[in-house]
Parts: C-alpha cells; structure tokens; sequence
C-alpha cells in the first residue's frame, strides 16, 4: 500500500511540475460558431487564388507551357523550386514478382495521373517554421499593423500548430539546420501547412495523393526504385539504414531521379493524402470504389478529431533513414502507427503532432488545374472542423486571427 501511494504522489507531482505533462484547464473559445466560420481554415483554398504574387515562370494553361519555378515566402528569403511532372498512366503497385514487396501493393491497377508541379525536396525546417514557429506573422506585427495587406491579415489568421513541448524529440535534434526536413508533423499540420502556403502565394498547393507520389517518385520507372532494382544502389540517391548514423540528412545530397526529385527513397517519409485501406487497390481494380482517395467517414466533427488526434491510419511513402532499401522501394506504403504518439500525455492527443515518429514529413505538390468547387476543395483540404474541436479541449491552441 505505502509503495501504491508514494507511486500516486509521483504520478501527481509528474503531472502538475513537469510542462510536458501539464494538464491545463479547458476554457470556452471566445468565438461563437458563426465568428469561427470566417476564420481562414473555413475559407476553401480556390478564394485565395485572384491577384497571385508574381513568381517568373509560374503560370500555365497547358501541361505544354509547365515550367520548373522559383516560389517564395513572402517577406522572407525562404525559396524552393517546383518542378513540373507531365500527366500520364502508369501501374500503381508492385508486381507479384518484385523481391520484399507485401501484398497490400497490389495488384497492380492503371491509373491516370493529371500533370501538376512538385516541390523538389522534402519541406525544410526553413520553409516550415515559418508557418509552425510564426516567424512570418511575428515578423510581420513589429511593424505597422496599418501597412498589411488583406492577403497577409489572411495568411497571419490562418490556424497554426501549438508550439512543441520538445521539438528536439520529433526531429533527431536537427529543428535548427534549416536545410534539413522538417518533421514529426502530423498529415493534418502538412495541409494546413499547405492552405497557409495556397493563402500566402495564390498558388494552389497541397499533399499528393499516393498515387500521385508514387507516379511522380517513378519517373516514368517499372523497376522497383526509380533508378533500377538492385537495392545496393540506394546509396547514391537516398539516405537509409545502411547509410545514415543519426537520422536523416539534408535535402538535395544525394542523385535525383529521372524528373528532377530529390530523396523520394529515405530520408523521411513523406504523407500523402487519404487514410490507408489494404484492400484498396483491389476494390478499386473490382469497381467498388471509383477514387483511391480514402475518405473517413464519422457521424460527428468530435469523432472526426479524435481520430486525426489518434494519429493512425494514415499513409506515407518513400521509407525512411531507418528502414532498409527494401523498405524504401516505389511502391511500398507506411501506415501510422498509434504508438507514433506513445510519448504523448494529453487529451485528446496533439492534432499537429507524432512524438515518436521524427521520421515522418511531406512535400508539397500543386496541381495544373486547381479544385473548381468548394466541395471538390475537401478532398484535399483539412477539415476546419478537426482544428475547431481540438481547440475547445487545448488552451494551448492558439488561434489569432489578427
């Protein structure tokens, strides 16, 4: 008994003493239900689309006049290219065939593929602390409120992650090398990543779907990674197990595959949109399904954030800096873990982030041709309902909107 009650005063002390496991009061938000629904993350991302910052070489009309691009942050020096990918069909999957695969790879189904740009490297801690740090807005409200313009009010109200309890944690310690990729982000941080980013630019931009990574992540390839079958010769394009000694490198070290894409084998493994059904190929090859985007399905937004809160159930690609080179092929699929978020105290646990999986981040993709509908906008977009129940029970969500 005395060993169970100096456990409990432990378990308590833990509780009210150390920050990362601090619980804090719930506070009712501030705005009633119709002033949340003018926030940013409720504004479907095709209204941000008239008057785009100028960026050369960023507008087309046909898949013909793509060109690769310079895109920035504005009010930064933050830079990164986009490259185009040409519209096409290939076989998504792996053949019965090919050494290691499992067999939620197939089989194998053709599928079309419309032409869009890819970002070509893996999101960096430059780009994405701009947008998870609130470097931007910040930077921003040292000056005179009076000189934003309507798009940076819109941009610097869009919703943002809490702060990281430890961010050195989700990133092997490498946060502070911006040249690095930024992860241990959740899928729904990377969307909202990329409606802050759709908001900033006027430029359309999302996750891809696994379809579209692997099509692009092929390069126009059969084999099972973009430069051949021989696993051995992973070295030269990517980083992973047997070459790596404490978690992932820098973007851009190692060889492109044919289209110009850095590090889709390795490094980290990038989320893709849509929530992982093994038998997918399958029912999509049999006409029970008619898109491989998965959606899910729940009766209520709470239910709907609880899961995104679980963390499980969604998909990435590419493998990892801790996998082996069978692991990182064209077409092998990583599925979310709930143990990604062990380490993780609170309730509900963190829509923003995975405390065990510093392996996991996105690129970003942006199609010819943006979403014409707002409802065609949530497929691809992050359901503002998730961030509106998430901060009813999180103080520490900060939501400004001015």
């Amino acid at each position: 008994m005395t060993r169970l009650v100096t456990a409990c005063l432990v378990v308590v002390a833990l509780l009210t003493a150390n920050p990362v496991f601090a619980m804090e009061p719930r506070e009712e938000p501030s705005d009633s239900p119709e002033e949340a629904k003018l926030k940013p993350i409720y504004t479907p991302g095709i209204e941000f689309l008239s008057n785009p910052i100028p960026v050369a070489d960023s507008e087309a009309k046909t898949a013909a006049e793509m060109k690769p691009y310079i895109e920035s942050i504005t009010g930064t020096t933050v830079t990164f290219k986009m490259v185009p990918i040409p519209g096409g069909k290939f076989l998504l999957g792996s053949p019965d065939d090919e050494a290691d695969r499992e067999d939620h790879e197939g089989p194998q189904i053709e599928v079309e593929i419309a032409p869009f740009w890819m970002e070509e490297h893996e999101v960096t801690w430059a780009e994405f602390q701009q947008f998870q740090q609130y470097l931007l807005r910040d930077s921003r409200r040292s000056r005179d409120p009076d000189t934003r313009t309507d798009r940076e009010k819109t941009v610097d109200g869009m919703a943002r992650p809490t702060p990281a309890y430890d961010i050195s944690s989700i990133s092997y310690s490498k946060s502070s090398k911006l040249d690095h990729p930024a992860s241990g982000m959740s899928a729904y941080a990377g969307q909202v990543y990329c409606k802050w980013l759709t908001a900033a630019t006027g430029r359309y931009y999302r996750l891809p779907t696994e379809a579209e990574w692997e099509y692009a992540c092929r390069a126009g390839t059969t084999t099972a990674f973009s430069f051949g079958d021989d696993p051995d010769d992973l070295k030269a394009y990517g980083w992973f197990f047997d070459n790596v000694d404490d978690g992932y490198n820098k973007v851009m070290a190692k060889k492109p595959n044919a289209w110009g894409l850095y590090d889709m084998h390795g490094n980290v493994a990038e989320w893709v949109l849509g929530l992982y059904d093994e038998n997918a190929y399958q029912k999509f090859k049999d006409g029970e399904i008619k898109s491989l985007l998965i959606q899910g399905k729940w009766d209520t937004d709470m239910k709907a954030m609880m899961h995104v809160a679980s963390g499980a159930g969604y998909l990435a690609r590419g493998g990892y800096c801790d996998l082996f080179a069978e692991e990182c092929r064209s077409a092998a699929r990583i599925v979310a873990q709930e143990n990604w978020k062990e380490q993780d105290p609170m309730f509900p646990k963190s829509i923003w982030y995975y405390t065990e999986a510093p392996f996991v981040g996105f690129r970003i993709i942006r199609p010819l041709e943006p979403p014409k509908t707002a409802e065609e906008c949530k497929l691809y977009e992050p359901s503002p309902e998730v961030h509106a129940e998430y901060a009813l029970l999180n103080v520490r969500q900060q939501d400004d909107d001015d």
